[in-house]
């Protein structure tokens, strides 16, 4: 069930970064990211009515989660949740107005990485001797998504991921979300997938609406023009952080992502049918390839 769940996930999240990537050309990055934290609200509410929420019962067939949902702990990792959730996504945000969403979406599966150390560190998580492996061809995709700068030097594709801004902010997105994935695995494990997702994805707009009022103040104005791309953005995150956090807490975090990882063939088509990235894609389809490889490398060892 949680393989069914991660393919899902990764639908919806290329879908997602679809309608960032057309806001950010639309308006700025602060008030892309605001967006969609903010319209994830009402679909998340959906999901705690159907669910469950954190009491000892309730109409409707709702399930208790308990009052390990109500605690201190929950709330502190929902905290540190928004803080690590808005680091990864703004810079998400800003990767995506910089750079071709294929390039993005391949190069930011380094998360896998960070991820293996943080699921280690907080949850014990140990991947096996196949899934190293994994991580290593992963790796050797990472590279080949810069083949095309190897004619200069056997280092600059490696350097273009400090010195390129789109993929400089798209590892730092990386490092982000991979923290941010084991805080919400952690608070969904005290109550449940719906309880977390809202609690974590309301932390993220409190501890943003101010920051984007100064940031952004002068883009509210336009949301209203472009709530359907708004309410596109909350829904198809709500679906996909839904179905990842529900398959986080049936089996290895790292697992789940390694299958997500088909998500690099979904971005694959819709950069080259929707946002006309042809040439790009030509150059950088061989890297997205082995990325997939090792990722089916490392699920093979779960």
């Amino acid at each position: 069930m949680w393989f069914v769940l991660a393919l899902g996930s990764a639908l919806f999240q290329v879908l997602r970064n679809m309608a960032m990537k057309h806001l950010g050309h639309v308006l700025d990055e602060t008030i892309n990211v605001w967006g969609r934290f903010v319209f994830l609200l009402p679909f998340a509410s959906i999901g705690v009515l159907l669910l469950g929420y954190p009491e000892i019962s309730g109409p409707l067939g709702m399930k208790p989660v308990g009052f390990a949902a109500l605690s201190g702990t929950f709330w502190g990792l929902a905290f540190l949740f928004g803080i690590t959730q808005n680091l990864g996504t703004l810079s998400l945000s800003k990767a995506l107005h910089l750079s071709d969403i294929s390039l993005v979406t391949a190069l930011w599966k380094i998360s896998l990485l960070f991820l293996v150390v943080w699921g280690y560190l907080a949850l014990g998580e140990t991947p096996s001797p196949m899934g190293l492996a994994g991580l290593t061809v992963s790796m050797v995709g990472v590279y080949l998504l810069n083949v095309n700068r190897s004619r200069v030097s056997f280092w600059a594709p490696l350097a273009a991921l400090v010195e390129d801004p789109g993929q400089r902010w798209t590892v730092l997105a990386g490092l982000g979300y991979a923290v941010s994935v084991v805080l919400i695995k952690r608070m969904a494990q005290l109550s449940n997938p719906a309880w977390a997702v809202l609690a974590g994805y309301l932390l993220c707009s409190v501890l943003l609406t101010p920051y984007a009022v100064y940031r952004s103040g002068e883009y509210f104005r336009q949301v209203g023009a472009n709530w359907k791309s708004f309410v596109a953005m909350g829904m198809f995150g709500t679906l996909s952080t839904w179905f990842g956090t529900t398959a986080y807490t049936m089996t290895v975090s790292a697992y789940v992502e390694a299958v997500k990882q088909v998500e690099v063939l979904f971005a694959l088509a819709i950069g080259y049918l929707i946002f006309q990235e042809k040439a790009r894609i030509k150059v950088i389809w061989a890297g997205a390839l082995v990325i997939l490889l090792g990722m089916v490398m490392l699920k093979l060892g779960g």
